[in-house]
């Protein structure tokens, strides 16, 4: 839903009173939401090829092709930019979100003030509220990182994506198939730190189990094909 690579843009428009943000945006439903790495480029390329024509064009702005996003995959920065993700039962990649921070001036010695976020939901998994929880969940991973801007660059038919960050108080600008959104961040405090130590934690507990799942249901599958094969080439008293 955005490109992820619009931060050089102008400056956002003033907003004297940052909004204080809640929670959560759509009230209270904890979603796991986990942390990705390298070793997550095959699931990430996974998701995004995906996405049909359509949903390359309002996450990419443009109707991306498999090699542009195999190269966006390989180009991910996961040492600057946090890459969250959403798993199902399965362990499939669900929905998944980019948090792209300004890359530093040379002499730059404070935390970035700018971020940009961009998200994408498979079809079969919309209408949960993901992409809410994963801005939400940006908002608080960027606070705490210093950031005081986090900035959307959308297609302005993208009205999912502009509804949420309107919702959570973001100025939003169109200039014609095109809007920019910018939501200022208040201060990190005590809660958000705590907040993303938890979710994080609990994130991870909750992959580890589908993991867990995941190995148990595979035996069992493996073991009653070979019940099914022997049925099948024992025979029975009465032949």
């Amino acid at each position: 839903m955005s490109s992820t690579d619009s931060l050089h843009r102008s400056d956002p428009p003033a907003n004297p009173n940052p909004p204080i943000l809640p929670f959560s945006l759509i009230g209270w439903a904890w979603v796991p939401i986990r942390s990705l790495a390298p070793r997550h480029r095959p699931r990430i390329a996974a998701h995004l090829l995906s996405l049909d024509e359509h949903d390359r064009y309002l996450r990419f702005g443009f109707p991306a092709s498999d090699e542009q996003i195999a190269q966006y995959v390989q180009g991910l920065d996961f040492s600057r930019d946090e890459i969250f993700g959403i798993f199902n039962r399965r362990l499939e990649l669900i929905a998944m979100a980019h948090l792209a921070y300004a890359p530093p001036a040379p002499e730059a010695t404070l935390p970035q003030s700018m971020a940009e976020f961009g998200v994408s939901v498979m079809a079969h998994a919309r209408g949960r509220g993901y992409g809410a929880r994963l801005f939400e969940h940006a908002m608080l991973h960027a606070r705490n990182r210093g950031v005081e801007t986090l900035f959307i660059h959308a297609l302005s038919e993208n009205t999912a994506m502009l509804k949420i960050a309107r919702k959570a108080g973001a100025t939003v600008e169109r200039s014609g198939s095109e809007s920019e959104a910018w939501l200022s961040l208040p201060p990190d405090n005590l809660i958000t730190r705590f907040n993303e130590l938890i979710e994080s934690q609990a994130a991870e507990l909750d992959y580890r189990l589908k993991q867990q799942a995941h190995r148990v249901n595979g035996i069992l599958e493996s073991l009653a094909e070979v019940k099914s094969h022997i049925n099948r080439n024992v025979p029975t008293a009465l032949e």
